[in-house]
């Protein structure tokens, strides 16, 4: 009965394995890209926390390269209003900076590496005036705009799909 009940384990555990395997390798976005050459997105960055903000620079980057991989040419356009702002200066004020100082380094970094993948970024002027940002200290990658509102109605009147980043 123990060898039985030995050979039943084994043959589950290599079943279980298999199916794993297949369904990893079929793991892709194909019935969303079917027919799909250029996937245009403009995504709403408002966050509020800056790891936060953080993590989500890093996944566009990998939904940007996600869609190369995939034969769909990414054509991303970010957006940043609201709180968001405060971490995309290089002179951020006393209170942000003593918060969130780490933090700031790799925003800055993950601004530059989306922008190196060609990725257009929008800093809203509305946001920064509200958030006391200097707009001559904005990170260099980003282009000021005078409300991010009207450039995200913009891009969605030109083909542009919304992607809110909360």
């Amino acid at each position: 009965m123990r060898r039985l009940f030995q050979y039943t384990l084994l043959m589950l555990s290599l079943v279980l394995a298999t199916s794993q395997g297949h369904a990893s390798s079929r793991i892709n976005d194909s019935a969303a890209l079917a027919d799909l050459k250029v996937g245009q997105a403009v995504f709403l960055i408002d966050i509020a926390d800056a790891k936060k903000m953080n993590f989500y620079l890093e996944v566009i980057q990998g939904t940007y390269k996600g869609m190369q991989a995939q034969g769909v040419t990414p054509d991303f356009v970010m957006v940043y209003i609201g709180p968001s702002v405060q971490y995309l200066s290089t002179a951020p004020n006393a209170d942000v900076e003593d918060r969130h100082g780490a933090v700031l380094m790799e925003i800055e970094s993950n601004v530059e590496k989306l922008a190196a993948l060609g990725i257009e970024q929008e800093i809203c002027a509305v946001a920064t005036d509200a958030f006391g940002i200097d707009n001559e200290t904005l990170l260099p990658e980003l282009n000021l705009v005078g409300d991010g509102f009207i450039s995200l109605i913009g891009y969605q009147a030109q083909g542009y799909h919304l992607v809110p980043v909360y």
